[in-house]
């Protein structure tokens, strides 16, 4: 597909062995100045985008895009057919820089330490930082100078290395989204450093404006099948987390969480990202829906 360019059909593929497209989707390169890396956007727009040319919607910026974004656009289509159950919303997929092998771009940018796992020492870690400002900088502006964005409104979902970025951004500069939906974070990365940052945000805040919603698997946990984790309590951290974050009793704050049952790292995301775009961006009543 050519770069900003929709499918060619809004129903059918292009055949003759082409490659297969998410159709209605666009794709825009958005590089980094600062790194020299070159990233893209998935953006994806609501049903109702050209028939209400005057309406602004939400948006759900989604990390590890290139199988994430593909699912959510399924999810939000298929929740809505009976009708509305989540809000429409601009979906926008964060790509892994280009050349770079997924693990390598998302260990390094979703990561806010160079601390990382011993398995992974090879790996670099610790451009968190960096990648949020690129994403503050570049691709906020990208999409809210494009298309029909609401600025006031803005969801990042992200997953594993994808929900820790989500808790560096949310205690470091909360206000660049006002949703936060952590899937299955790594809060054990670098010895539990996301508590540190919570620890430091409370001791220099009294409130912190943010809805959040936060799921795990049960079999995020230390056991003997090859679905549990190898020797982190994730259930038990996303627990403490939740804790830590009701006792300061921030007025702004919204936090929920969910156990899902008989999941693991690997299968709960499809089900956690159906439940984040529910309690996230739920559907806006109507004047006389009464259900």
């Amino acid at each position: 597909m050519a770069q900003g360019q929709p499918s060619p059909s809004a129903s059918t593929q292009r055949g003759g062995g082409a490659p297969y497209e998410i159709l209605g989707s666009q794709v825009w390169d958005v590089p980094d100045p600062v790194s020299g890396r070159e990233y893209q956007v998935f953006v994806h727009l609501p049903p109702s985008y050209d028939r209400e040319p005057q309406r602004r919607y939400p948006v759900l910026f989604v990390t590890d895009a290139d199988y994430a974004f593909p699912i959510l656009r399924q999810i939000g289509r298929r929740v809505n057919l009976n009708g509305p159950v989540v809000e429409e919303h601009i979906l926008v997929g964060l790509s892994y820089a280009r050349g770079d092998d997924g693990t390598v771009s998302r260990n390094r940018d979703y990561t806010p330490t160079p601390n990382g796992p011993r398995s992974a020492s090879s790996s670099l870690h610790g451009g968190g930082p960096a990648y949020q400002a690129y994403l503050k900088a570049e691709v906020l502006p990208f999409i809210e100078e494009r298309f029909r964005a609401d600025p006031t409104r803005r969801v990042l979902l992200g997953h594993s290395y994808g929900g820790l970025l989500g808790a560096q951004v949310m205690f470091t500069d909360p206000a660049m989204f006002s949703g936060y939906a952590l899937g299955s974070p790594s809060l054990w990365f670098d010895r539990r450093h996301a508590f540190r940052m919570e620890a430091d945000y409370a001791r220099t805040h009294d409130d912190l404006k943010a809805d959040v919603f936060v799921y795990i698997g049960d079999f995020e946990v230390p056991g003997p099948s090859p679905r549990n984790t190898d020797d982190v309590d994730m259930v038990g951290d996303v627990q403490a987390f939740e804790a830590a974050l009701e006792s300061r009793s921030y007025p702004g704050l919204t936090i929920r969480s969910a156990v899902l049952e008989d999941e693991d790292h690997l299968t709960v995301a499809p089900r956690g990202f159906t439940q984040a775009l529910m309690a996230l961006l739920p559907a806006l009543r109507r004047a006389g829906d009464t259900r």
